[in-house]
């Protein structure tokens, strides 16, 4: 159990080139002319927050797919990935031919300003309504956000079961969780901040929440590894909002992970895809794209990279079905639209960053 610790006769005359890739076994979702054309680009470029080891089994499957498609995959933080992808929009150089990212809300508003190409994937149909906004953004993934802890440092009956739990439990003993504790920081990370903002609509006592962070002198980072790093030296005894599927995929390899969903609400957060309207390969951003979604893409994100399918008909633990069975109305999905995009909006920004400046930094260190 995971709370243990947890889409003519243009196509007929490009069937041809494609026939290359059918030994290589070309999801019957893709459109021939789609794969003929990423046959004559000969390149995909991608730009994800997904980390390459965690990437390794789809990009494995993807090349020997579509041999003929070179695949050069770029794992950055949430902020680097938006604010690269901008800056070479506007040098007007050309970027990445698919944008992969955890930061729901920054890859929305490319798609809101008008950076994603409209492609309309035939793998839509599997997915969740409300994963697909106006075919120019796809939620491809179904991930809890969670506690994690160090089980050799925390005794069972000290693990947080809820977002009050831990307030309570930092209220009552300070000195205990001074510096132990960690997440993503809002300033420098766009999840981290996409995650805090969440929790801000979902938490009645968040101000309460935010002042406990505080008491605790909350460490931030960037990335997920480097808090898994710190939680397993014993530096940090828990780490909030931390995405489950690298945490249980660690917990694979080292017993002393433990992965808590928080029983008052667990978060799930959605890797958002969308091929750029500038991208040099167009058609091997859109291949890129159908295979994520496809059913062997999705059963890829399931068994071998731990990501958790969002496709529907795909079996197994690390599923969006399963994680409803387990979890209920406590789920709070984030919906792939505008409302992600609230606290954009700079005002509210940096009001909200004023805010949590204040409580967590309160001496301005």
């Amino acid at each position: 159990m995971l709370a243990a610790r947890v889409g003519t006769p243009l196509v007929a005359l490009l069937a041809g080139a494609a026939g290359a890739f059918a030994a290589g076994g070309a999801t019957a979702e893709t459109d021939p002319a789609i794969v003929a054309g990423a046959a004559r680009e000969g390149k995909v470029v991608v730009y994800s927050t997904t980390d390459s080891a965690q990437a390794q089994a789809l990009l494995k499957e993807f090349r020997s797919r579509y041999p003929q498609v070179e695949v050069e995959f770029n794992d950055m933080n949430s902020t680097e990935v938006y604010n690269r992808f901008l800056s070479e929009a506007a040098a007007g150089g050309g970027s990445a031919d698919l944008l992969w990212s955890s930061a729901m809300d920054l890859q929305l508003k490319l798609a809101s300003d008008g950076y994603a190409a409209e492609y309309a994937s035939p793998a839509a149909a599997q997915l969740p309504a409300w994963a697909v906004w106006k075919n120019l953004a796809y939620g491809t993934t179904f991930e809890p956000i969670g506690f994690v802890y160090n089980k050799r440092l925390l005794k069972q009956d000290e693990v947080p079961q809820t977002h009050a739990d831990l307030t309570k439990r930092v209220n009552a003993a300070p000195g205990r969780w001074a510096g132990k504790i960690c997440s993503y920081d809002p300033e420098r990370s766009g999840l981290g901040f996409l995650l805090i903002t969440q929790d801000a609509k979902n938490d009645p006592a968040f101000a309460e929440t935010l002042a406990a962070y505080g008491a605790a002198q909350v460490k931030l980072y960037t990335s997920t590894g480097a808090m898994l790093e710190k939680i397993l030296s014993g530096e940090h005894l828990l780490g909030f909002n931390m995405i489950g599927s690298y945490a249980l995929a660690k917990a694979k390899k080292d017993p002393n992970v433990g992965f808590v969903m928080p029983k008052d609400y667990t978060l799930v957060m959605s890797r958002v895809a969308l091929v750029p309207k500038a991208a040099k390969h167009p058609n091997a951003g859109r291949l890129f794209l159908d295979f994520l979604l496809s059913q062997r893409g999705q059963e890829i994100i399931a068994g071998k990279s731990d990501l958790f399918a969002i496709r529907s008909g795909v079996t197994g633990e690390f599923t969006a079905a399963q994680l409803q069975a387990q979890m209920g109305d406590k789920l709070r999905a984030l919906p792939v639209g505008p409302p992600l995009l609230a606290y954009l909006d700079q005002g509210k920004r940096l009001e909200f960053l004023r805010r949590w400046q204040q409580a967590v930094q309160p001496t301005g260190k």
